[in-house]
């Protein structure tokens, strides 16, 4: 049964982004009682390993292992991520249907370039979800997210700020897994960045980020605006 609406919505433009990027950042707020949502732009029909099919039953189940709520895929054209009015209409419809607080989408420097793509067209869907008279087509209100932040994919950028996600790595490095057809390096695989040592790399980036701000693995993101942050920044409750 699906949530009436969620805390979190997470995008991303191919089935596995979003574990790569914030696997054990969904895993942990979810543990803490957020209901979270992860749409798929795309069906990645263009990836060089496994079917559509195959990527389907891979997400629901890496989805299931990080404790989402609910797993959407907009089916629009993986190589094809173009500002479009369509495509805006289908991501506010999402958007006002589950009304998140708040929303992330991946870091616009990247070496593929459906990532950057689907971080700017999930920007302008969000600011449009909340015009009251920007039409979709499905008859809801508007719906103004209130944070849009950005996580990494491909590569280490030095993030604005980091989550601790110590106690869910495993269950991070478990939902990557669960993409067999990407990460596992078979006699029929094409020759890909993502069948050599990749999910390697993405514990090395966590664990360098943990060890930047003291903690054994933590998830960066990057935010447009500045944090408010409310909390002693000594650490102390004096």
């Amino acid at each position: 049964m699906e949530p009436a609406r969620l805390d979190i919505l997470t995008f991303g433009a191919h089935a596995d982004d979003v574990e790569i990027g914030m696997g054990g950042t969904i895993a942990k707020f979810s543990a803490l009682g957020k209901k979270i949502g992860i749409c798929d732009l795309t069906r990645a029909e263009l990836s060089s390993n496994g079917t559509v099919e195959l990527r389907a039953s891979e997400a629901s189940e890496a989805a299931g292992i990080l404790g989402a709520a609910i797993r959407k895929t907009l089916d629009l054209p993986d190589r094809g991520l173009s500002i479009n009015h369509v495509y805006i209409k289908k991501i506010v419809q999402l958007i006002r249907r589950f009304q998140p607080d708040v929303v992330f989408v991946p870091y616009f420097e990247d070496r593929h370039p459906d990532h950057g793509n689907c971080a700017r067209l999930v920007e302008e869907a969000v600011f449009s979800a909340g015009i009251r008279k920007f039409d979709s087509e499905d008859g809801l209100a508007a719906h103004r997210v209130k944070h849009t932040y950005y996580y990494m994919i491909n590569g280490y950028h030095h993030p604005d700020f980091a989550v601790d996600i110590s106690d869910y790595m495993e269950q991070k490095v478990a939902s990557l897994q669960a993409y067999r057809s990407q990460f596992v390096k078979t006699a029929a695989s094409f020759e890909t960045p993502l069948v050599n040592s990749y999910i390697d790399s993405v514990q090395a980036r966590e664990m360098l980020i943990g060890k930047e701000t003291g903690v054994e693995f933590a998830e960066g993101f990057f935010t447009k605006k500045p944090l408010l942050i409310q909390a002693d920044l000594l650490g102390d409750k004096r």
